[in-house]
């Protein structure tokens, strides 16, 4: 009997696990292929090592992959505007040196670059996987 309430209790739990992944179902975005290195000891870079800096690359993503180090650890974002269809909006988000902050230029509503999030938007910026391998980062999606 104890077992029957132990799986009662834990199993809830155990559903409602979603494995750490991103919730990337936004139809506004398309899924492009994204495998990114990034090198940390090279120039380039260095700055990535400092929490609250970030860089970005234009050659991956639906409009580019913003990397910024959270002091915790690593994000890595598109650049395409979450709440605008893309074909709408077809400049990537900008993002001021020394800010903490991206933009998106087609309606001027602005994201925190450590949670993806803005308030009262339907879809955050579409967070993309960043694995630490020695000293070089890996985003994927």
């Amino acid at each position: 009997m104890k077992k029957i309430f132990f799986m009662l209790f834990i199993l809830p739990f155990a559903i409602g696990c979603d494995g750490g992944s991103a919730n990337n179902n936004n139809p506004n975005i398309p899924n492009y292929a994204v495998n990114l290195q990034i090198n940390l000891n090279l120039p380039a870079y260095s700055n990535l090592q400092f929490p609250g800096n970030r860089i970005i690359d234009f050659s991956q993503g639906a409009r580019g992959i913003v990397v910024f180090n959270t002091g915790s650890g690593f994000v890595a974002y598109d650049l395409a505007c979450p709440n605008i269809a893309f074909t709408i909006c077809t400049t990537p988000m900008s993002v001021t040196q020394g800010s903490i902050n991206a933009t998106c230029d087609c309606d001027d509503t602005v994201y925190s670059l450590y949670t993806g999030q803005s308030a009262g938007q339907q879809y955050p910026m579409k967070a993309y996987r960043v694995n630490l391998n020695g000293s070089t980062l890996v985003i994927t999606n």
